[in-house]
């Protein structure tokens, strides 16, 4: 029973962040031009900046704890961007002087994650 309101919680927190990643996204490019991406770019740059609030916050907010974790965290920061949990993964491996590794981490994840995206459209053509 506990896994399944771990689930609902995180669901729920995702449903508020992928509304909210949607709306920012969606109002920046109503009001920007060209060709790059601000909406994702901000949405990406200021869900850093939120999980890591959260985080630096998480031991001396008792709020933040179990449910509120679950709900901020994984299903707000997650919903609004996953951009957000591969900066705090990052930082969590420098923060443990495995700079190496999270250099490996970063390099692996854009590299692989665009060529697998264009890969993925190739293969529906």
């Amino acid at each position: 029973m506990r896994l399944l309101l771990d689930f609902l919680v995180v669901g729920f927190g995702g449903f508020f962040g992928s509304m909210a990643r949607y709306g920012t996204a969606y109002l920046i490019s109503k009001t920007t031009h060209g060709d790059f991406p601000f909406g994702t770019f901000i949405v990406n740059i200021s869900g850093c900046l939120l999980i890591g609030l959260l985080f630096g916050l998480g031991n001396r907010m008792a709020w933040l704890e179990g449910n509120g974790w679950l709900f901020m965290v994984s299903g707000f920061c997650g919903g609004f961007t996953t951009f957000s949990t591969f900066a705090l993964d990052n930082s969590a491996l420098m923060g443990k002087q495995l700079s190496m590794q999270a250099m490996i981490y970063t390099v692996l994840s854009v590299v692989l994650g665009i060529v697998l995206c264009r890969l993925g459209i190739w293969l529906t053509r």
